[in-house]
């Protein structure tokens, strides 16, 4: 149902956008660090609402839909916003276009396996590339504001630790995608399997 706390958790991700770009255009030392907070707490929920579904039985279909939606809205309006402010440094546009544009693969791969009951579950090397793809993206809405904020400005190169870690995840995201798609691309053209047969993909 959409009121268990796991769905409550998946939709506060996405109420959380508009707080998060608005925090972004104030472009004041203080909301980007705000900014970068809601980010986190965001993502922390996408790590709890899982969580809470295996421990408590609370699986569904809604929930197996709104979580991946809520987290590529997250990421498309983070790395948007970023960009529209001119926050990627360091070429950060190219593997953000690489991000987008993967998930949008992955999304229409899974759309089109979903109706021949065969599952895309996420690998070990995507959660990897989530790693660094979230991390990039809470580094670099902190910003170098923030680091001068907290006076370490002298030590930290935030926007150079936040572009390094997007291209990591770029690279990440075009190997992961690539798996997804030849894999996805054996199960194309075959007619969907009946119910209670659903596969998973290796």
């Amino acid at each position: 149902m959409l009121t268990d706390l796991p769905n409550l958790l998946t939709l506060s991700r996405i109420a959380a956008i508009p707080v998060l770009v608005a925090l972004v255009v104030m472009r004041l030392p203080a909301t980007d660090l705000a900014a970068c907070l809601v980010f986190i707490a965001a993502g922390v929920t996408d790590w709890l609402d899982g969580r809470i579904a295996r421990a408590r039985a609370l699986h569904s279909d809604l929930g197996r839909m709104l979580d991946p939606i809520a987290d590529k809205l997250l990421v498309g309006a983070t790395l948007m916003v970023l960009a529209g402010m001119l926050r990627l440094p360091w070429g950060s546009l190219y593997p953000a276009i690489v991000i987008l544009l993967r998930e949008i693969l992955v999304s229409g791969l899974r759309e089109h396996l979903a109706g021949l009951r065969v599952r895309l579950p996420v690998t070990r090397l995507a959660k990897w590339k989530t790693g660094f793809q979230m991390g990039a993206l809470g580094v670099l809405l902190a910003g170098d504001s923030t680091a001068r904020l907290l006076h370490l400005d002298w030590l930290l190169p935030v926007s150079a630790i936040g572009a390094l870690m997007l291209w990591i995840a770029a690279v990440l995201t075009l190997v992961t995608g690539w798996d997804y798609l030849v894999t996805g691309l054996h199960h194309v053209g075959q007619p969907a399997r009946r119910p209670g047969s659903e596969q998973a993909l290796p």
